[in-house]
């Protein structure tokens, strides 16, 4: 019978919940074990693919075409394992579920309630996981704080399962330990009331993990022991890092892994991190630099930068760095700046340039510009989903003399419209329906031999994971070939264009697919390997 590890957060969210579970998950997989991870959102979507990316952050999306959260992709970063639709939840699609159950007459007539009819939704999810993936460990991250009347259900559901299964059931809380400037001390109480508000849901927290940005020394440790009624031992420092992959390798220093392996009467396995060991040797010991200018517009608000939109990119970059023992340097620049011709000269600055996916028309032309200049100027170039629809229209434009070449998504009447949408997807806009109805999940992709994209991947057949609703307008194809554009990556079952690249120039390449999303620390993806390698030389 599997063992479960609820995982929640206290004092404030963006603590890290998603990172912590992810580690944990490593540290048991290290030890042997067969682990994988769930995250419960407590928000009423039925899935992520509405939310602005700016306030909740990146879209992830699964092989199976779910649209999730972003700790999804920390999960299958961490724990180098493709998850499906099962190992995510929404308030709204747990509620969804029910309702149609109760509209199917599978209810049998009884009145369905809130309790425990929700929590035993959520516990089947959860089970149906388990059997899924023969699992050892299930982690279940619960979204939000503790407290907060959004996740109380999901409380619920994990005290409901401690009653039932007391033997295999732990929850741990992440929770914030500010150090105040003015007073230059670690403080303990906002945890304590968070422990003590986790109490008055019925859960007793088996470990606190303590968040900040130094580690908690004896005394802290020994206060939030006796306050919150923990041994010291199953109190566990989470101090901020250099890079997101040492906390592994932290929460095994101070015996974390060991902790649970016993709390659940479980006997210990083989234990091997040497693979994660010499991924930090090679993040701490670079040979060298390599700068990269992602072109964005999902990471300002007001006067902050919010770079969780694009969360996956930042990773696939880092990821592909390492393996030539290089540092990543990431430079944010705003498409806006670039929309009349200017400051483009800045780029030069930069080994690789990187025009990530994104929707509507804010910074389109900038973007555009950004495109040409590295094209011009042999700047490597790699151009995701939205950055290949634009650096099409680039050469559309100025390459092949369409100059007034758009996407229906810019100028739904226009004249030229390069990139257009598939008949299905006009179909799905004029009815409204946008939840859930993209392109989505892995495509299969067929590489033309003797390109760069098959020099990067070695092979000719690929599946990669989609998120957009616009095409390659399959009527300009002959005239941008014509005039040197290499559409070396098809889909050959609807006839679309995947990867494009040029031949005359260093690196430059884009995807309508998402690589980012198939990026792992200890595998890099194919095509941001061949960005770092040109941005190396």
């Amino acid at each position: 019978m599997a063992k479960y590890i609820f995982v929640g957060g206290g004092v404030m969210s963006s603590v890290g919940k998603g990172i912590t579970t992810a580690s944990i998950g490593k540290v048991l997989e290290a030890k042997g074990f067969n682990v994988t991870a769930m995250k419960i959102d407590p928000y009423i979507n039925v899935d992520a693919g509405t939310m602005n990316p700016i306030e909740h952050g990146e879209t992830f999306v699964t092989d199976d075409g779910l649209e999730c959260d972003q700790d999804i992709g920390n999960y299958e970063r961490f724990l180098n394992q493709d998850l499906s639709k099962d190992n995510y939840m929404t308030t709204g699609s747990v509620y969804l579920s029910v309702i149609q159950k109760e509209r199917n007459l599978e209810f049998q007539g009884k009145c369905v309630e809130v309790v425990p009819d929700i929590p035993n939704e959520v516990i089947a999810r959860i089970k149906r996981v388990e059997e899924k993936t023969n699992a050892d460990f299930v982690l279940i991250e619960i979204g939000g704080t503790v407290g907060e009347y959004q996740n109380m259900l999901f409380l619920e559901t994990a005290r409901i399962m401690k009653l039932q299964e007391p033997k295999n059931v732990l929850f741990a809380l992440v929770s914030y330990l500010p150090i105040p400037s003015v007073v230059g001390e670690m403080k303990t109480k906002p945890t304590q009331t968070a422990a003590r508000m986790l109490n008055e849901a019925g859960i007793q927290p088996d470990f606190i993990i303590g968040r900040s940005n130094k580690s908690m020394d004896e005394p802290r440790k020994r206060k939030i022991s006796i306050f919150c009624n923990l041994m010291q031992e199953d109190i566990i420092s989470s101090p901020d890092v250099e890079s997101i992959y040492e906390i592994p390798l932290e929460f095994e220093k101070q015996g974390l892994g060991e902790r649970i392996l016993e709390k659940f009467g479980t006997e210990k396995k083989s234990q091997d991190l040497n693979d994660w060991r010499e991924l930090i040797n090679r993040i701490k010991n670079p040979q060298g630099e390599v700068k990269i200018g992602i072109i964005g517009k999902y990471f300002e608000t007001g006067d902050f930068n919010l770079l969780d939109s694009y969360i996956s990119v930042i990773e696939a970059v880092k990821h592909a760095a390492w393996s030539f023992n290089l540092k990543p340097e990431i430079t944010w620049l705003s498409s806006s700046k670039y929309e009349h011709g200017e400051n483009l000269e800045e780029l030069n600055q930069f080994h690789g340039i990187i025009v990530p996916g994104g929707f509507g028309t804010r910074g389109i032309e900038g973007k555009i510009k950004v495109i040409e200049y590295a094209r011009k100027n042999n700047i490597p170039f790699l151009g995701l989903c939205l950055g290949l629809q634009l650096a099409t229209i680039e050469y559309a434009r100025n390459v092949c003399g369409i100059k007034d070449a758009t996407s229906r998504e810019f100028d739904p009447q226009g004249n030229n419209l390069v990139i257009d949408l598939m008949e299905e997807q006009r179909e799905l806009l004029k009815n409204n329906n946008y939840g859930g109805t993209m392109r989505l999940g892995a495509w299969d992709c067929n590489i033309k031999e003797g390109t760069k994209a098959y020099e990067a991947y070695g092979k000719t057949d690929i599946k990669e994971r989609h998120r957009h609703r616009y095409e390659v307008n399959n009527d300009y194809r002959k005239v941008l070939e014509e005039n040197g554009l290499i559409f070396s990556g098809i889909n050959k079952d609807k006839n679309l264009v995947e990867i494009i690249e040029l031949k005359n120039h260093p690196f430059f390449m884009a995807s309508q697919f998402h690589p980012e999303l198939k990026s792992r620390p200890l595998s890099p993806h194919p095509l941001f390997k061949g960005l770092i390698k040109a941005a190396k030389k």
